[in-house]
């Protein structure tokens, strides 16, 4: 997958919307939330025009038994993909094949949602470290332009390290 960095579109928060919409239908009850999270979920953010959604699961429902209505739904089912807890899945263009979005499932409570919930708002409330952000993504994107593991690993240090930041700002918050 080539790594295209676009300027922030405001359509990706209605595409996240009806998005959302489509899993709320398919799932009913054993959902209960869906968070627009990455960086098309951060206003005035540049990024890969691919949404992230965290689709919320209840606790009495056992995250592979959804799999079938998420096949139906048009994703791929690819597993826990590295992180133990979370299924992940994705939805691709039928015409060209490039991914439209991502959705990282986690079961209620899990820790994994605070963490991409924090750095989010995080990066929503101040420019500086989203431009800081921005500033990484590009740098990362021109280094790797075709290889999507190795941007991610460029960008993973810079990550880890705001979202430890602001996780302790947000339990500073909470306390």
């Amino acid at each position: 997958m080539r790594i295209d960095i676009l300027p922030y579109d405001p359509a990706w928060a209605d595409m996240a919307a009806k998005e959302t919409e489509r899993w709320e239908k398919a799932l009913g009850t054993a959902l209960r939330e869906v968070h627009h999270i990455g960086s098309t979920a951060v206003p005035g953010l540049s990024a890969m025009p691919v949404i992230d959604l965290i689709p919320v699961i209840a606790p009495t429902i056992d995250l592979d038994a959804l799999q079938t209505l998420v096949n139906a739904m048009g994703y791929e089912w690819l597993g826990e993909h590295g992180l133990p807890r979370r299924r992940y899945c994705r939805r691709s263009s039928p015409a060209n094949g490039k991914h439209l979005v991502q959705a990282h499932c986690w079961p209620v409570g899990d820790s994994a949602i605070l963490r991409h919930l924090a750095f989010r708002d995080a990066l929503r409330a101040d420019p500086l470290l989203r431009g800081a952000y921005e500033t990484r993504k590009r740098h990362c994107a021109s280094l790797h332009r075709d290889d999507s593991a190795a941007y991610a690993a460029c960008k993973s240090g810079w990550i880890n390290t705001a979202e430890a930041r602001a996780l302790k700002a947000r339990a500073g918050e909470d306390g």
